[in-house]
């Protein structure tokens, strides 16, 4: 079987998956937008609040973060990853550094690298009857990006591993281009290069993403909340079931409320507290995964500090 879809099928086998992961509860991929509770591999861009202060001007910089979701599944790109969550937890963390910046077309040039781990306690973890482990998924990225006056572009390579085991290794490439504007449109394109795919296809898949992210301050500017849109679609056999390519794969609507931890010294980095939502609607392949359920809700909180 392959990359996700090994333990999405066992889970329609059983009975009946950041992101936001949405709260996404969809795990990001460095090239995808933070969503609600949606995790990231990245850059993991952990929520925080408007013009925060910057501990570190410097050409280094770190993000961290650490996310809980407690009974709902974790979705990658709404394709659902267990079947009985329990608790989900997602420590990440990514390393920027900034390789250039000027006042020419080119505004900025940055390279990031992370990871990005999910480690469940339900039946894609500690309570599997065959892996036993937490550690259900590892990822590794790395991550170039431009930017300009009014776009952004990056490149992503993402490894997608299973330490326990429930499924083969995810070789991607992504690109993602994102539009300066007041509700932050971007269109990422995926694709798989290696034998194994997210889908559980026979062929490698090709994924398409188009959505939004605005945001805005609440409670005096004390505090921000998001409302990230996407909807994910297959270019090419990225959603195959039964030898059919379904081009629709999900809606994702998500909302994230994000609060600094201002009681924290600066100098010790801004630090963060969020919680999130998202409500997920299926098309026919990820609705086969989700035990024939179109639609699911995902719920996330979680910590997360940049420096």
């Amino acid at each position: 079987m392959m990359r996700r879809f090994a333990c999405a099928s066992l889970a329609t086998v059983t009975l009946s998956l950041v992101p936001a992961a949405g709260a996404s509860a969809q795990a990001p991929a460095a090239t995808e937008s933070p969503n609600t509770a949606q995790a990231p591999p990245a850059p993991p861009t952990t929520p925080a609040a408007d013009n925060p202060v910057d501990p570190n001007p410097g050409a280094l910089s770190f993000t961290g973060s650490m996310d809980f979701l407690a009974g709902t599944p974790y979705i990658f790109r709404g394709i659902v990853q267990e079947a009985k969550p329990e608790l989900t937890m997602w420590p990440a963390g990514d390393i920027g550094i900034s390789l250039y910046s000027g006042e020419k077309a080119l505004k900025s040039a940055s390279f990031n690298f992370g990871i990005w781990n999910s480690l469940h306690t339900g039946s894609s973890g500690l309570d599997n009857s065959t892996s036993k482990k937490q550690h259900y998924e590892e990822d590794f990225y790395a991550a170039l990006g431009l930017g300009f006056s009014k776009a952004a572009f990056t490149t992503t390579y993402t490894a997608y591993t299973s330490p326990n085991g429930m499924f083969g290794t995810v070789h991607e490439i992504a690109f993602k281009t994102a539009i300066v504007h007041r509700i932050s449109p971007y269109v990422l394109v995926a694709q798989e290069l290696g034998a194994v795919g997210a889908d559980g296809g026979s062929n490698k898949g090709t994924y398409v993403e188009l959505g939004i992210g605005p945001s805005w301050p609440v409670a005096g500017g004390k505090a921000t909340i998001g409302i990230p849109v996407k909807v994910g679609l297959s270019a090419n056999n990225y959603y195959e079931l039964n030898g059919v390519d379904n081009k629709f794969g999900f809606l994702d609507i998500g909302a994230l409320f994000t609060v600094p931890l201002t009681a924290i010294p600066s100098n010790f980095g801004a630090w963060n507290v969020h919680v999130g939502g998202d409500g997920f609607l299926f098309g026919e392949t990820t609705k086969a995964i989700n035990a024939g359920k179109k639609s699911k809700g995902v719920f996330l909180f979680g910590f997360g500090v940049g420096y």
